[in-house]
């Protein structure tokens, strides 16, 4: 029997982008605090992979409804690209903590706790931003939330760098470095996600709105 629902397809994709900001959230507060509170480290890991896989679910439910969609409320293509950048966030965040599990962190850096805070607001901001496109789109609004999006992504590209002269300026052995170089990677790839999402926004508000 195929599925019914009594809300409109284009309200529809709305709930379910929301609730993929939402989910991205969860996951961003997750990390932040897996790094911050650095106790019980596989069992919040364990909850960010529980967040990634219901993640998984509402791209799949996005790709399902656009599938059964004569006329959707974006283009496709829009559609697809938007659900797959959030997607990458969602499994970018995971890595983070997977990896911080495997490589046997023994606590966290200061400049891994300032990137997991400017990933919160990144993310925080980009569910801001797709409430935007949830309803009648008000371009400068959007186009606001796009610019603070970039701002992070700016500031997170420059803690980075710092965090990188950090690493190389105090003696450590060598697995350390390469171990630190590839968290910081990760947690710069999330927040570059965030910027991936916002250029996918700011192209919505320029066609659409």
């Amino acid at each position: 029997m195929p599925n019914f629902s009594l809300v409109p397809k284009e309200r529809r994709f709305a709930l379910l982008f929301q609730q993929s900001a939402q989910n991205l959230v969860k996951m961003a507060i997750g990390l932040k605090e897996f790094i911050n509170v650095w106790e019980n480290q596989k069992e919040r890991a364990g909850i960010i992979t529980e967040f990634e896989h219901e993640g998984d679910a509402i791209t799949h439910d996005i790709m399902t409804l656009l599938n059964t969609s004569f006329i959707p409320p974006f283009d496709r293509e829009d559609i697809v690209s938007l659900a797959f950048a959030m997607d990458e966030v969602a499994d970018r965040i995971e890595e983070t903590s997977d990896s911080m599990i495997l490589f046997g962190v023994k606590s966290p850096t200061d400049k891994a706790k300032e990137m997991a805070d400017i990933t919160l607001q990144a993310v925080t901001e980009v569910e801001k931003g797709i409430a935007e496109i949830s309803g009648h789109i008000d371009r400068q609004k959007l186009l606001k939330r796009c610019v603070e999006i970039n701002r992070l992504e700016n500031l997170g590209d420059s803690v980075f760098r710092s965090s990188l002269v950090d690493l190389f300026a105090k003696p450590a052995d060598a697995f350390d470095i390469v171990k630190w170089r590839a968290l910081y990677d990760e947690m710069e790839s999330v927040i570059d996600g965030c910027e991936a999402i916002a250029d996918i926004l700011e192209n919505i508000a320029f066609k659409y709105a």
